[in-house]
């Protein structure tokens, strides 16, 4: 807790996340697709990284250094959405696949994880996609699934962005971090 000071106490933590923002026109799209299906979820349509972890706000500053040289390492890619996908049985999403951009949103995801500060454990294997519906009736996720089987987007990926939320909000951007320096 803030004792007025501007300093953080030790105790205090941030969730934050790590994403690919899809760009228009596609991210409107399929945001309001995401929202049509009954999903209250209103994060903008984008590729995980590092989906919501918790972590002290001291190790802030240490996560950016360790974002930056990720970044620097990892050239812009061109990424190819197109066709639907599901987890279903096991989860209750559809997505939009990732059909080009596999490999590299797998390397930025494991070297992001590689950052002590953000290493746990995964209820489930990393799997780039964009989710369009989620945890909603099962008519809303073959809708879904339906309604963009032949959706098909490609862009170039310049940057990833990093995502924090105090608990008030949302997730807000905190910060892009440019692929290749």
């Amino acid at each position: 807790m803030d004792h007025g000071s501007g300093a953080p106490d030790a105790g205090d933590t941030i969730q934050i996340g790590i994403a690919v923002d899809i760009p228009e026109p596609w991210g409107g799209t399929l945001t309001r697709r995401r929202l049509a299906s009954g999903d209250l979820n209103t994060v903008p349509a984008h590729v995980t990284l590092l989906g919501p972890t918790e972590i002290p706000v001291s190790a802030l500053p240490a996560v950016e250094r360790h974002l930056v040289q990720v970044a620097a390492a990892h050239l812009p890619f061109t990424l190819h959405l197109r066709g639907t996908g599901t987890f279903r049985p096991v989860t209750q999403v559809v997505f939009v696949a990732v059909a080009a951009g596999i490999s590299e949103c797998e390397l930025l995801a494991a070297a992001i994880n590689a950052a002590p500060e953000l290493q746990r454990e995964l209820r489930f294997p990393y799997h780039p996609h964009v989710t369009v519906a989620q945890d909603v009736a099962p008519e809303a996720l073959d809708q879904a699934y339906e309604d963009l089987a032949d959706f098909s987007a490609m862009f170039e990926v310049e940057h990833f962005t990093l995502f924090s939320h105090s608990g008030e909000a949302r997730f807000q951007p905190r910060r892009d971090f440019r692929l290749g320096g």
